[in-house]
């Protein structure tokens, strides 16, 4: 197994729907894409790098929109101008993340306030503006990328990891508004990748040689790209509200999950859905 599922949440048929991926230009981005079209969906992408972007369209034969998610005026009214030049959303993938490495105090104010908003405010913001039409048209489905470093503190990586936690969370508190609903959410736990963000952050030693450690008592594994993007498409075709790998960390994942379950399990049978 690489999910770990409190319950299911609604399946969702790609073939023929419409998914936007942010942070699409490459990494475990255009790793998505690809699996995605395979399914047979029409994929729209969106990050910084037109050039990477035009490349990756052309393989998956998708559609490429540049807009930088760190900029609020680009950010604001996203998701009814790609509606309207495209369709409708059908699945949200909330890929696109900035990472960072090295000591707190050495980072400047427009440093944090980037990633925090590439991260979490940018992410949840278009949560925000999409889940409108999809509950209208009774059907969707949000998938957000997040992090085993959102359970896990290392140095070197304190507001990357908070960034992360807030989104898991987040997902969490979304998935109980929608429980019920016709639209599920995917939270998507992953390890180290092999990309050039992991390069960056291990740049920093403290967090390269804390990773080190947790490699060689076999506690973390690099999560092959394919792998992650083939398993988010099956929880989205499933249903299933989580992706964890690699799998040797799902437990941990599980432990620090569990004030969250023990919450839900105590909520059962309350209605999530406000009476109008």
């Amino acid at each position: 197994m690489t999910t770990g599922v409190l319950w299911h949440t609604a399946r969702m048929e790609l073939e023929g729907s419409r998914v936007l991926v942010t942070g699409a230009s490459r990494g475990i981005g255009a790793a998505l894409a690809e699996e995605l079209a395979a399914a047979g969906a029409l994929v729209v992408l969106l990050g910084r790098d037109a050039s990477a972007l035009e490349g990756v369209a052309h393989r998956v034969d998708g559609v490429p929109l540049v807009a930088d998610l760190a900029d609020p005026a680009q950010v604001s009214g996203l998701v009814d101008r790609i509606e309207a030049q495209e369709g409708p959303i059908d699945v949200l993938v909330n890929n696109a993340a900035i990472d960072s490495a090295g000591e707190f105090v050495d980072l400047e104010q427009e440093q944090v306030e980037a990633l925090y908003r590439v991260n979490l405010l940018t992410p949840v913001e278009l949560c925000r503006q999409v889940l409108p039409g999809m509950l209208e048209r009774g059907c969707g489905h949000i998938v957000n990328v997040s992090s085993l470093a959102a359970f896990s503190a290392f140095p070197g990586i304190a507001i990357y990891g908070s960034s992360k936690a807030g989104l898991t969370q987040f997902t969490a508190g979304l998935s109980a508004d929608l429980r019920g609903r016709p639209v599920g959410t995917t939270i998507v736990e992953l390890g180290p990748a092999a990309t050039g963000m992991m390069d960056r952050v291990s740049s920093h030693q403290p967090t390269a040689d804390s990773f080190a450690r947790l490699h060689r008592l076999r506690l973390l594994a690099e999560v092959p790209l394919q792998s992650a993007a083939r398993a988010t498409v099956q929880a989205v075709r499933a249903g299933r509200r989580h992706v964890r790998l690699p799998r040797r960390a799902a437990v941990a994942a599980e432990l620090a999950a569990a004030p969250r379950r023990t919450t839900e399990w105590l909520l059962t049978g309350i209605s999530h859905q406000q009476k109008r």
